[in-house]
């Protein structure tokens, strides 16, 4: 699509877009803003619309894609902090954390990752620490299949394994 078809489209939809923007924000400002950043985002990936396809559900849904991340931003954004001369963070300063318990529970699961044997725990470990099923498959010379297959018994005999030791803990 051309720039000049992108904006013959755009300012043709642009009466229909704005009050959706609205329903959607409900604030006349935020929505020439969403207006806005939709067009932007339309006029960066017009490349990838599809000519003899509807523009305005094209638009439409960019626009509603755009308003659901600018929610989540400032959703996210959205979080209070308490002034640094709070006694909260004056008090904090002198804190400590102390790792033995965390120390002592990762000991535990490790012996109970070695308490399943090798071939279980080998695969496991590897997915675990970020390797992907291929990468585990081609490094222990087997199927990608069995690689699966492993991992997930390996999973079953670990939640069995931590239901047995610690009864009351719930997984």
């Amino acid at each position: 699509m051309t720039a000049l078809e992108f904006n013959h489209y755009f300012s043709e939809m642009e009466h229909q877009l704005l009050p959706f923007a609205l329903r959607m924000t409900k604030n006349l400002e935020d929505a020439r803003d969403l207006l806005q950043e939709t067009a932007m985002r339309a006029w960066f990936h017009k490349d990838k619309f599809e000519a003899g396809t509807n523009f305005k559900a094209w638009a439409t849904t960019i626009m509603r894609n755009t308003f659901i991340n600018m929610y989540r931003k400032k959703r996210n954004r959205a979080t209070s902090s308490e002034p640094s001369d709070s006694h909260v963070f004056i008090n904090e300063r002198h804190a400590t954390d102390n790792e033995a318990h965390s120390h002592i529970m990762m000991d535990e699961l490790a012996r109970i990752v070695d308490s399943i044997g090798t071939t279980y725990s080998v695969p496991f470990m590897m997915f675990y620490r970020g390797y992907k099923y291929e990468e585990i498959a081609e490094a222990l010379d087997i199927p990608i299949g069995t690689v699966k297959s492993r991992i997930f018994t390996a999973r079953e005999k670990l939640r069995q394994a931590i239901q047995q030791r610690f009864p009351d803990f719930k997984i």
